[in-house]
């Protein structure tokens, strides 16, 4: 896991790269978010949707409300980037809308539209 840190509106995000999965289910979620803010001060995280386990994005799993409750009560923003085209699900892509609609956690294509979410106040 690489972190590094992007400056945007006097807000520190940080950006995360892996070529590994990193959250596979609540407790690696927990423990992945409080190294990132740890070793950066950041409450606000991108990550490539590579680095989540695939059953996250079948919504019947439950993972994905378990885990994003947790960064929710931790007052942690949570931008995941890549191609969610490739999901056919309608539950998962309403899910992915609602959330986008809302100021905690996005489901966006690339870096630059998550710092653009995650900058705001």
């Amino acid at each position: 896991m690489k972190l590094t840190t992007v400056k945007e509106n006097n807000i520190e995000i940080a950006v995360v790269n892996s070529n590994e999965i990193l959250i596979t289910d609540v407790q690696s979620a927990l423990d992945f978010m409080m190294t990132v803010q740890y070793e950066t001060g950041s409450n606000r995280i991108i990550m490539n949707k590579s680095a989540i386990c695939d059953d996250f994005f079948h919504l019947s799993t439950k993972l994905a409300g378990e885990i994003l409750q947790k960064f929710i009560t931790y007052h942690v923003k949570l931008a995941i980037i890549g191609d969610f085209s490739v999901y056919t699900s309608k539950s998962l892509k309403d899910f992915i809308y609602e959330c986008n609609k809302g100021k905690d956690i996005f489901f966006l294509p690339d870096e630059n539209q998550a710092i653009k979410m995650l900058s705001m106040n």
